[in-house]
């Protein structure tokens, strides 16, 4: 097997093109390496970026190059009835509690609990607006910490407080 070594890769046919793809390493290595759009050197403009640490950063049309935080799961499903699953990442099963009451299970556990939920409910009665109350049991009416492997959700009523079970829930986890 043998190694190239080089500081920079062109990607791209014309050698004054400014729409050209340069993969490069700053010429102060600091462990990251960098794409950029135009011919090598001075003349790249940097819209990506992957440090040794492993955080990939880019420009979405932000002005700047900042660190993505992807979606670390999601899910959408129907929690009446037989609960289903939609479509969904990183989620192994929904677990039906009781009435209202879910709990979410991660295929790949969280690196901590410290992640971050959102998550809406379709409203079926236009009389009283359901919600989504996070890390929540309507089985025992208190919070329920999340773990690194799963967390729950309650369907609630929210004029009256009482658990309901939503058509569609959809959630997702960043971390």
């Amino acid at each position: 097997m043998s190694t190239l070594k080089t500081n920079n890769v062109q990607v791209g046919q014309s050698v004054t093109a400014t729409n050209n793809f340069t993969i490069y390493q700053p010429s102060s290595p600091d462990g990251t390496v960098r794409i950029g759009v135009g011919n090598s050197g001075a003349t790249t403009a940097d819209v990506a970026s992957m440090s040794s640490s492993g955080n990939f950063s880019f420009n979405s049309g932000y002005g700047s190059i900042a660190t993505a935080y992807a979606c670390r799961a999601w899910v959408n499903f129907n929690g009446t009835g037989t609960v289903a699953i939609r479509a969904s990442a990183n989620v192994s099963s929904i677990t039906d509690n009781g009435t209202g009451d879910y709990t979410v299970n991660f295929t790949t556990a969280m690196p901590d609990a410290n992640y971050s939920i959102t998550a809406k409910s379709d409203s079926t009665n236009t009389n009283a607006p359901q919600g989504v109350l996070i890390n929540y049991s309507t089985v025992s009416n208190n919070r329920v910490a999340p773990t690194t492997s799963a967390f729950r959700l309650a369907g609630m009523v929210l004029a009256t407080g009482a658990a309901f079970d939503n058509q569609q829930i959809n959630v997702s986890v960043f971390r």
